[in-house]
């Protein structure tokens, strides 16, 4: 077996949160060591094959990867580790196809609104007032770089000192950073159509509705959506996770594959380091989780290393749904023009968050030619899948096929003929997704909705064991597990 020396710093899991802490603490100078479980780097982000087709596991949706004008973390942490990414604008955006009207996203906010007007002329005057009162708060915040930032009281100097000037920008806004998009829909929306999309929109960005949703996530979105578009990275989201291990290694850091970690090692209330399945001790002053909070705290912590009524709350922090998921390889003839991004409402006189009502599907070789074999695209259908119910008995692939039903019906929306142009098919189920992800109940992160909590930040009670990832910050996606993977390498260096 390979001798792994000592380092400063370990972190376990390579999801996005876990690499960005590890790359930008290696490019600070620490001696870091990533630990993987998986044969493949990215978490629910990695990337996987399957007889010539490149499929995305989790994110499809990116934005600001590549703009000089972007904020998105991803790209401010690539421009420190000296990597960048090959990209594919588009537009429009997306379509989301309810049953009585399609309605087209595109980044040019005054186009969407337009598009919008043909189905409800005072929505849309509506919703640009519900933009007006939203995008002053995005420009408030592009100002102050999520790499500026740290989760300790030393973020205080750090505003004051270099960003002073921004920092009084923000001050009108205040009000609004806890606020809730429903609080702001409140004040400016009344028409139930357009209510329906900005609940759409924030259960697509966050995972709750309106009313649960904190107005900078949709007011980041509005904002980047507008100034610099969406793109998709050539490769994927594997793309994103190759250049952090590029930068990651770049900067002398390790990544261990297949080094899966069965516990932290806690001594007289402190990190000593880690012991991994295979016996093997490693050891470090600091050690990052980039587990869920309901995976560390209950299988890499004994319960005794944790305050008792803590654990209790932490644990009882409620979950976003895990998902079904539709990974398709198809034929693409006579496809021309067809768009990457759609979301399909089933029922309007359901709610959007009912399982297998709202389906996310994405194509992206319809930008990305190099995901499948010449004439193919690959196709990425998803909905929200409680984990209750499920088991891997006599019954698991009948329901699974059953499950899958209402993806593929979304996906005629699309394509009409799509069950005939299959020619790989792999259903996905929280099942699935708590196997190979290592995920609580296969979820995708906390449920904590505005005004009811905040998400904890990096720090733990045990000194020298932080948390990066979904359950650290709010938002579902990308940018939202690299602001927490920035926010805590920040706090770690003086």
């Amino acid at each position: 077996m390979t001798k792994i020396h000592d380092s400063d710093v370990i972190v376990i899991g390579s999801g996005i949160g876990g690499l960005t802490a590890a790359a930008l603490l290696a490019r600070y100078g620490k001696r870091v060591i990533v630990c993987e479980s998986h044969t493949i780097p990215g978490g629910a982000a990695h990337t996987f094959r399957r007889r010539g087709f490149e499929f995305d596991s989790g994110p499809s949706f990116y934005c600001g990867l590549t703009s000089t004008e972007s904020l998105n973390p991803v790209k401010q942490v690539l421009d420190v580790l000296g990597e960048s990414l090959e990209s594919v604008p588009y537009d429009p955006l997306g379509l989301y196809h309810f049953p009585e009207a399609t309605l087209p996203i595109y980044s040019n906010a005054e186009l969407s609104c337009e598009e919008l007007a043909k189905i409800t002329l005072q929505g849309a005057k509506e919703f640009k007032r519900f933009e007006e009162r939203l995008l002053p708060l995005y420009e408030a915040m592009k100002g102050i770089p999520t790499l500026a930032l740290r989760a300790d009281w030393q973020v205080i100097p750090v505003l004051i000192g270099r960003y002073l000037p921004s920092l009084l920008k923000m001050l009108p806004h205040l009000p609004l950073v806890q606020a809730s998009v429903g609080h702001v829909m409140d004040t400016t929306v009344q028409d139930p159509w357009v209510r329906r999309l900005i609940d759409l929109e924030c259960f697509l960005l966050s995972g709750l509705k309106a009313h649960g949703t904190i107005a900078p996530e949709i007011a980041f979105m509005l904002g980047e959506r507008s100034r610099v578009g969406v793109e998709y990275p050539i490769g994927g989201s594997g793309a994103i996770v190759k250049a952090l291990v590029r930068g990651l290694e770049r900067w002398n850091g390790k990544l261990l594959l297949g080094h899966h970690v069965e516990q932290i090692l806690v001594d007289s209330g402190k990190v000593i380091g880690v012991r991994l399945a295979k016996g093997e001790i490693l050891k470090a002053p600091i050690v990052i989780s980039n587990a869920s909070i309901w995976d560390t705290y209950t299988k890499l912590l004994r319960p005794e290393d944790l305050p008792s009524s803590y654990r209790k709350a932490a644990l009882d922090t409620p979950a976003v749904d895990s998902f079904m998921h539709l990974h398709l390889g198809i034929r693409a003839d006579s496809l021309e023009n067809l768009t990457g991004h759609h979301v399909v409402v089933h029922d309007t006189s359901k709610d959007i968050t009912v399982p297998g009502n709202t389906c996310m599907i994405s194509i992206p070789s319809v930008w990305d030619a190099t995901l499948a074999p010449e004439g193919h695209y690959v196709v990425h259908a998803y909905t929200l899948e409680p984990y209750a119910g499920w088991e891997r008995n006599q019954e698991y692939e009948q329901k699974k096929r059953e499950k899958a039903q209402t993806l593929y019906r979304a996906l005629e929306k699309i394509i009409p003929d799509i069950r005939e142009r299959v020619v790989l098919e792999l259903i996905g189920t929280p099942l699935t997704h708590a196997y190979y992800l290592r995920r609580y109940k296969g979820t995708y992160g906390p449920a904590i909705e505005a005004g009811q909590g905040m998400f904890p930040g990096p720090h733990t009670p045990i000194r020298g064991l932080y948390r990066v990832g979904d359950s650290t910050t709010p938002g579902i996606g990308v940018p939202a597990v690299a602001a927490s993977g920035i926010l805590c390498a920040n706090t770690l260096v003086r």
